[in-house]
């Protein structure tokens, strides 16, 4: 582990929240770095005092893409700045000129984000088919990969969209092995990348991704209202925008010459007016995560979660999360036989200034980098015992 990240673990300077909570719930909202918080606040400074007239706001955007690029191994212009993941997974699901029979697969539990864009797609003829869970040999709750493949090679399957991590389950799917095989079947594969990216490193070009979306707000460490889309080149110029207005052509600030030419870059899926608070926020977080390296940001939170998975194993607890080299994620899911899951968290919060939550029928808790071992020994030690 770097220096460089050391100095910012248990760090109440540069992430203010360990003042006041224990908090792991980054597969939720995260609380802002304070590098992040001084983005807005510099943004709402700049804007009360001087408009619009400091710095060249539009310049600054195509700066914040090639951040995001930078953190998926994209290219600038393939990424484009959106409000949410949902957003950028419906441009996928409407897209796609669907006949009938078509069919989508992903798996049981996703998040409602990358369920419901396809769902509607049954209006167009599509069918979608969830690959369901099972009980691993280690007792924890998975999609086999293997199950996933047989579906994804059905002759009527065109979409294979999946969460890198599921968010219930915590379990992270090899989206290298099931993204080579959909680019040599020529399968279209999107990925829900909002449970992994700046927890785990995420390569669209070595996990042959088609389309990737995803928030800002979990483990990025950015607000709420941001995100970021990705689009392989070779599909920008057969893949339409979801919504339409001002900025998706080509020569977007030409106004009182109407040219619906749309822009041959990502910026085509990009509407009307910005959030530029958001997005200079969100710059901020992805700057410090990747200053710091995702592969130390990996290591660290494997460090904290497998720490807390066996805490909380000694205390009688089931772990749902896959915990082996190939699966684990930041999400330790885990149960109890015999307590309240919703009575221990309300506990946690308000005696304890504890955060984690409940999803899928289980206590799950997510921390970042900077949380210490300290705090996973007290989460545990707080635990209602069996």
């Amino acid at each position: 582990m770097s220096d460089t990240l050391t100095k910012y673990i248990g760090n109440a300077e540069e992430f203010p929240v360990l003042r006041h909570w224990d908090f792991f719930n980054h597969a939720g909202a995260s609380p802002l770095p304070r590098v992040v918080a001084d983005a807005m606040r510099k943004y709402v400074h700049e804007t009360e005092t001087t408009a619009y007239l400091t710095g060249n706001r539009y310049a600054e955007l195509d700066t914040i893409r090639g951040v995001a690029a930078n953190m998926i191994n994209a290219e600038a212009d393939e990424v484009a700045l959106l409000k949410n993941t949902a957003e950028g997974l419906s441009i996928v699901a409407y897209s796609i000129d669907w006949r009938p029979g078509d069919r989508i697969v992903t798996a049981a539990g996703e998040y409602p984000a990358n369920v419901y864009p396809w769902m509607e797609q049954a209006r167009r003829g599509a069918e979608l088919v969830m690959v369901p869970e099972v009980t691993g040999d280690d007792g924890s709750r998975q999609v086999p990969i293997d199950d996933i493949l047989r579906e994804a090679a059905h002759p009527k399957t065109r979409v294979v969209t999946l969460s890198h991590v599921e968010f219930a389950t915590g379990q992270r799917h090899d989206l290298e092995r099931i993204g080579a095989f959909c680019r040599e079947h020529g399968k279209i594969f999107v990925v829900d990348a909002i449970q992994s990216l700046g927890a785990v490193p995420v390569d669209v070009k070595t996990m042959n991704i088609d389309y990737l979306a995803t928030g800002g707000q979990k483990w990025l460490m950015g607000p709420e209202g941001v995100g970021i889309f990705y689009c392989r080149r070779d599909l920008l110029e057969r893949t339409r925008p979801l919504l339409i207005g001002a900025v998706n052509v080509i020569n977007f600030m030409a106004f009182d010459k109407y040219d619906y030419t749309l822009a041959s870059t990502a910026r085509r899926f990009e509407s009307g007016t910005y959030n530029i608070a958001g997005y200079q926020a969100m710059r901020a977080a992805m700057e410090l995560l990747g200053g710091l390296g995702s592969a130390d940001i990996s290591a660290r939170i494997k460090h904290l979660t497998d720490r807390l998975a066996a805490g909380v194993r000694a205390k009688g607890y089931r772990v749902a999360s896959p915990r082996n080299a190939e699966q684990w994620s930041g999400i330790v899911s885990f149960a109890s036989p015999t307590h309240d899951h919703e009575a221990i968290t309300r506990v946690l919060r308000k005696e304890h200034k504890t955060e984690l939550m409940v999803r899928g029928g289980r206590l799950r808790a997510a921390p970042h980098f900077y949380n210490t071992e300290d705090q996973i020994d007290r989460l545990v030690q707080r635990l209602p015992s069996h």
